[in-house]
């Protein structure tokens, strides 16, 4: 293994910052007026850490995540978190199937979402706890819960949740809570 000398490391900054200002380019020919949303997003990205974006409907922001993958040329899945959602819709499951020539049964384990190599999580405070541990574990871990497989997930997770929370009672409009 070479050592890195400074010449070297200034030459990789050189070249990650020349990549970074492309890529911010690609996003900003769809998404405008959100730069530093953007930049927090590829520090993060960068960095191997997740994002967790808060905001009201209407900012761009599953576009925003769609469009840093495409000029990522990753793979983007999202999952819309639901109250009915279960952990083994997002990691995945064995599934019985039957091969026809012989007759013989064996279980296939489908992969969900979560094999992407960037993943929109939207509005994770909908779902019930069980499933968002699913998801935190996964995104601690970087694999499946013990009980499905240890098998490696994606890394990035871009996660948001609505400002307004979901309750029982009267919702005051989002215009109001400035």
């Amino acid at each position: 293994m070479s050592k890195l000398t400074n010449e070297n490391d200034a030459q990789a900054a050189e070249f990650l910052g020349e990549a970074v200002e492309t890529i911010k380019g690609q996003i900003s020919k769809r998404i405008v007026g959100q730069e530093q949303v953007i930049e927090q997003l590829l520090i993060a990205l960068l960095s191997g850490g997740h994002v967790l974006l808060i905001g009201v409907p209407g900012l761009a922001k599953t576009l925003m995540i769609s469009t840093l993958a495409e000029a990522l040329d990753l793979k983007f899945s999202r999952i819309q978190f639901t109250p009915d959602l279960m952990p083994s819709d997002i990691t995945g499951t064995e599934v019985l199937e039957q091969d026809r020539t012989t007759g013989e049964r064996y279980f296939k384990f489908v992969k969900g979402p979560i094999f992407g190599s960037i993943i929109l999580a939207d509005e994770i405070n909908r779902t019930p706890p069980k499933t968002q541990a699913a998801l935190l574990q996964s995104m601690q871990d970087t694999r499946l819960p013990p009980a499905i497989r240890h098998i490696n997930c994606p890394t990035h997770f871009l996660c948001w949740r609505h400002r307004i929370q979901s309750s029982r009672k009267a919702h005051i409009h989002y215009r109001k809570l400035n």
